[in-house]
């Protein structure tokens, strides 16, 4: 059996390969409510044998949403929105699935990808106040966002807590708390957004501090289910967050009760200068793992089985995180599997798709 196809437990999660289905936005919610796209998008990649399916970035409250089409678990109705695409995906997969629960921050209010993604004013129609660590905008000629005082700390991560407590009760499996892309708590972290002065600014220490305090709130509501963050092991930026202080904050979340770290990268400045190439975040993750002993997901570029399995192989990451690769082949873990000579999962309505090369494919 390849390492690939090798079971895995994450936290209390027993996941039969080693393949996550990163979060991927879909800006195709109304309000943050899940619609049919949600229903014909998730219900496919829950087909697609995949171990584990992480739902896309989840606003906990209205202001924390990329655009205004962003999903939403910040009430009891937008659970239900999710209730019964979780039902049908549960009686047709044994996929595991997880939620990652974000707040944009200053990078909030903007348009949809294929609109462009510009920032929406908040005079604008559909536009709306944006609030981060401190007022300095993502880009020159943003609007400012409002620095949080300390009711608005306490008010969104309750808000992370009472999200994590709805999908508690969804019967999900799994939650990931974005830490990364630039967003509000990669924002919190990394010195070339953060510039406050009091106790949440300044020092490693200090800037590590919200991130913390809502993962262990988070921790805290939900003893049950796996949970762990996305982070991003660099700014890419001069002066910015860097692997050292990525380390030293998986240290942390390790000593929190932390199950998981997703490993990706930058999103936190336009200024950032990415040398991309075929699994070019491995080597933060592996470092992460090694210093740390953390189970890790290794995203990034990864588009080929037996890249994958080398990566297992060679003990840079735990888990192999797919995206976009995922997207354009649906059943990348299909064609991995008789790549590799493995079995996976196909429900019993595909199994006559089963290649006559590959008679023991579907497991």
């Amino acid at each position: 059996m390849s390492k690939l196809f090798s079971p895995y437990s994450l936290g209390s999660l027993e996941l039969s390969n080693r393949i996550v289905i990163a979060p991927m936005c879909q800006y195709s919610a109304v309000d943050g409510l899940a619609t049919d796209w949600h229903m014909i998008h998730l219900g496919n990649l829950a087909l697609s044998g995949a171990a584990l399916l992480i739902l896309e970035a989840t606003a906990v409250v209205p202001e924390g949403r990329i655009s205004p089409d962003d999903l939403g678990l910040w009430s009891d109705e937008h659970a239900n929105a999710l209730a019964p695409i979780v039902a049908a995906i549960r009686r047709h997969s044994p996929i595991k699935l997880g939620v990652q629960l974000a707040h944009a921050g200053r990078k909030a209010s903007t348009k949809v990808p294929w609109e462009g993604g510009a920032a929406i004013p908040p005079d604008a129609p559909r536009g709306w106040q944006t609030e981060a660590p401190s007022a300095v905008p993502h880009a020159e000629g943003d609007p400012a966002p409002l620095a949080l005082d300390a009711a608005g700390l306490a008010r969104v991560k309750d808000a992370f807590v009472a999200a994590a407590q709805r999908a508690h009760a969804l019967g999900l499996d799994a939650i990931e708390l974005h830490g990364a892309h630039g967003y509000l708590l990669h924002q919190f972290l990394s010195p070339l957004a953060n510039r406050r002065d009091d106790e949440y600014g300044g020092s490693l220490e200090n800037r590590m501090r919200y991130p913390l305090e809502v993962f262990a709130a988070v921790r805290a509501a939900v003893p049950s289910m796996t949970v762990g963050m996305r982070i991003s092991a660099t700014d890419w930026v001069e002066g910015g967050w860097d692997l050292e202080a990525s380390m030293r904050l998986a240290q942390e979340l390790k000593r929190l009760g932390c199950d998981f770290i997703h490993v990706s990268s930058g999103g936190v400045s336009p200024h950032q200068q990415i040398v991309l190439g075929a699994g070019y975040q491995i080597g933060f993750a592996e470092r992460i793992k090694e210093e740390t002993g953390l189970p890790t997901i290794g995203v990034g570029l990864i588009t080929e089985a037996q890249h994958a399995e080398t990566i297992l192989q060679k003990d840079q990451a735990d888990l192999i995180g797919l995206a976009r690769a995922m997207l354009f082949d649906p059943r990348w873990p299909w064609h991995a599997a008789a790549e590799l000579g493995d079995q996976v999962f196909a429900p019993p309505q595909y199994l006559r798709s089963q290649p006559r090369e590959h008679k023991t494919l579907f497991g």
